[in-house]
């Protein structure tokens, strides 16, 4: 029998019935909406209350109040980037009901935390470790935190910026390709590169990135895969619709896995922790799944500050006053600290250069009404058909994402969507002044933006490549000219177009797949290097060349070429161009994703020589012995390339100087296959630890959905004294998968506990 447990919820009115799954998938069934998303915010607080609180207190600034001075500056710089607009605005851009089900979700989270707060529960070790209690939310809180989505495009135009007065258009070219090319960069008239600094973007950094960077690798390598799969090229006729969002790989999981069940909606999937809905998953009508969309949403405005008032810009014929806000950070150990924020009428002033009567500010559209990160899921996770999702996508705001869907019938489709700003003779590829000569005119509309539905091909994917179509006009309807390398949708594209009999498994394993497209063009290259004497660099050459390219985590060849590219044989290549040392600022950032488009270029520009072929590669073996061994036979990849998770508390303890953080803080360390090149993403640092990729992954049988398989790493829950917060760590690492029940039979046949939430009394 499953166990049983029973928890009384203020301001239920019937009782929720919850059936954990073994894979501790919460499977919710309510009489009423309003019930089921309360039921949604207790459960996220039961399995993640720790998350949830730093997530909330990290947007909101407020983790000085628990932490201490040390994040004083993280808390200005959050709350800079807070949504400040009119909240009956806000809650309206996204739905009817979307206030109402939001504050359902976080009376929910209340009422778990008032049941940890009276002794009904015990909070998980977390506050004990650190000494505080969890917080009570307010509905607001999940709308106006607009800081842990995905930004596009600031970093990249500052480092375009930067780039361009120090080292010149050459250099930029070699630091990151541009589409739709070819594309000529203009300096905005009246922008004086010389005055930006370098550290122009440290409040921004501050606000986006988690302050325990151990535990949570910096934002920006984020990309995704998915696809659809038309009934003409699967085994069983039926559609097929695959997703693994990639993410920075943490400790607990960001994404969570659901079932929502309440008359009129009956869905199940993923969304974060933090947010009533889901944004990935089916409905039982349809299957709907995201991949990041580069949508430029952001830019720096540069403005000429008045000499004798360093708090009023230029702006069109006169002066316009910033707005200065005056605002108490709570600080644990210490007194609270006053401080200023200043706006200007595009958004944050992030820098200010008296001395220099300079002032920086960011214009974003995720800071506008209805833009907080995937709340707009909670429209379109409700359609009964590919028509009503897509019209209900025209509420999505930000991240911009690749929407795909597949219905029953057959129908399968892609639609972008997020706001696109309309930029008037410029194109956002750089920071401009802020004098009003560069100003945003509204959005593009969703039709402006292309889309396709039942290709003649069978099968569509997206993995944030430069997918706008040849007849797109990017110059009028500019979405960005900063995309993905479009390395991992080839090989899927290779992939699919291959066969006609594809299977949920066969989409695991493609979502899986270590095939390096670099390396099969670059391992041909050795066939330049001959007359070899030496019988190390002759036994590298015959590895490589007898290797199928795959970087699986057994592979010893996967190890040398990896060790080759990367670290010998792609800085030679830039030296070669550039001419000289390359500035840290031009190469490639070695935890980031990777691009090899550049690399390629220069191998077909001819720099790739025998000599520094054999150079190069010669090195490479020498580093594999020091970090493998004498023996080559003994190397394999996942030997240095492993997946290492790392609790925030580990870090907020550490920073704090206190205990040793307990051995639930790790979790790993386990062998991994791939790279920042390959479908089964997995990007590593300069110690091969996995920075990011896709710890949850999701394949829908569209029609049979019981068949669906997915994967959530390292396990639902994220309290460590639950047996579901790292048991699926070692299968994950192992590219494996486990089903996503939805049927009630099903779900109710593998039931392993049951959790009875019911009203006071």
């Amino acid at each position: 029998m499953p166990e049983r447990t029973t928890y009384e919820v203020p301001g239920l009115t019937a009782p929720v019935e919850i059936l954990l799954d073994p894979w501790g998938v919460p499977h919710l069934y309510a009489a009423g909406a309003d019930d089921l998303f309360r039921a949604q915010g207790f459960n996220a607080a039961r399995d993640r209350l720790f998350q949830l609180d730093l997530w909330r207190r990290r947007g909101l600034g407020l983790l000085a109040e628990v932490f201490g001075p040390a994040y004083v500056e993280h808390d200005r710089a959050a709350r800079l980037f807070l949504y400040r607009g009119d909240m009956t605005e806000e809650w309206r851009a996204y739905g009817e009901d979307v206030e109402r089900a939001t504050t359902a979700f976080v009376a929910g989270i209340n009422a778990y935390v008032d049941l940890c707060r009276s002794g009904g529960a015990v909070p998980p070790p977390e506050f004990g470790l650190l000494g505080y209690e969890p917080a009570h939310w307010d509905p607001s809180d999940v709308a106006r935190v607009r800081s842990h989505g995905l930004q596009y495009n600031l970093r990249d135009e500052v480092a375009r910026a930067l780039t361009l007065r120090e080292h010149g258009p050459a250099a930029e070219d070699l630091r990151r390709r541009r589409e739709p090319a070819p594309h000529t960069l203009r300096v905005p008239e009246g922008l004086d590169l010389s005055v930006i600094p370098d550290d122009v973007l440290r409040d921004y950094d501050l606000a986006t990135t988690p302050p325990w960077a151990t535990a949570a690798p910096r934002q920006g390598l984020d990309g995704s895969n998915n696809w659809v799969v038309a009934p003409s090229r699967t085994a069983t006729g039926r559609p097929l619709l695959a997703n693994d969002p990639h993410r920075a790989v943490t400790l607990p999981s960001l994404r969570y896995l659901a079932h929502l069940s309440a008359p009129g909606l009956d869905v199940v999937g993923a969304g974060e922790p933090a947010l009533p809905g889901l944004s990935i998953g089916h409905n039982g009508h349809l299957a709907f799944g995201l991949t990041i969309f580069p949508i430029d949403q952001e830019d720096l405005y540069v403005y000429e500050t008045r000499p004798d008032d360093p708090y009023a810009y230029r702006y069109r014929d006169g002066w316009e006053p910033m707005t200065r806000v005056t605002e108490i950070i709570p600080v644990r150990g210490a007194e609270p600290v006053e401080t200023e924020l200043t706006f200007t009428r595009h958004g944050p002033v992030i820098r200010r250069l008296p001395e220099k009567h300079a002032a920086f500010a960011v214009r974003a559209a995720w800071l506008g009404p209805g833009m907080a990160p995937y709340l707009g899921s909670m429209d379109y996770m409700r359609a009964k058909d590919p028509d009503a999702f897509v019209t209900a996508l025209r509420r999505w705001g930000a991240p911009g994402e690749n929407q795909v869907y597949a219905a029953p019938d057959g129908t399968i489709g892609w639609r972008p969507a997020g706001r696109v700003p309309v930029r008037p003779g410029w194109d956002g590829t750089l920071p401009v002044p802020g004098d009003g000569r560069y100003e945003w005119d509204g959005f593009l509309d969703l039709d402006d933006l292309p889309s396709r539905r039942n290709p003649e091909q069978g099968w569509f994917a997206t993995a944030n490549e430069m997918n706008l179509p040849l007849d797109h006009d990017n110059d009028r309807h500019t979405v960005t000219y900063d995309w993905y390398a479009p390395t991992r949708h080839d090989r899927i594209a290779e992939a699919l177009a291959a066969r006609d009999d594809w299977t949920v498994r066969d989409c695991v394993r493609l979502q899986t797949d270590t095939v390096s497209l670099p390396a099969r063009r670059i391992v041909p290259l050795l066939d330049q290097v001959e007359d070899v004497e030496e019988s190390e660099l002759a036994f590298a050459i015959g590895l490589l060349r007898n290797w199928d390219a795959t970087l699986a985590a057994g592979s010893a060849a996967a190890a040398l070429f990896e060790i080759w590219y990367r670290r010998h044989l792609r800085p030679a290549l830039y030296t070669q161009a550039f001419g000289g040392p390359v500035p840290p600022r031009v190469l490639p950032a070695e935890d980031a994703s990777a691009d090899a488009r550049v690399d390629l270029e220069l191998v077909d520009r001819g720099l790739a020589t025998p000599e520094l072929l054999g150079t190069t590669l010669r090195a490479a073996f020498a580093e594999c012995e020091d970090l493998l061994g004498p023996d080559p036979d003994t190397w394999t990849w996942g030997a240095l390339h492993r997946a290492h998770l790392v609790h925030p508390a580990a870090a907020l303890l550490d920073a704090a100087g206190g205990a040793p953080a307990p051995a639930w803080t790790e979790v790993g360390p386990a062998a991994r296959g791939g790279s920042g090149d390959t479908v089964g993403a997995a990007a590593y640092g300069g110690d091969f630890r996995q920075t990011a990729g896709a710890t949850f992954r999701l394949v829908v049988d569209v029609g049979s959905w019981d068949e669906s398989l997915a994967m959530n790493a390292p396990g639902q829950s994220g309290d460590p004294r639950s047996e579901h917060y790292a048991d699926l760590f070692e299968e994950w690492a192992a590219d494996g998968a486990f089903p996503l029940l939805y049927s009630r039979e099903q779900v109710e046949k593998h039931a392993v506990r049951t959790i009875t939430l019911a009203p006071p009394g």
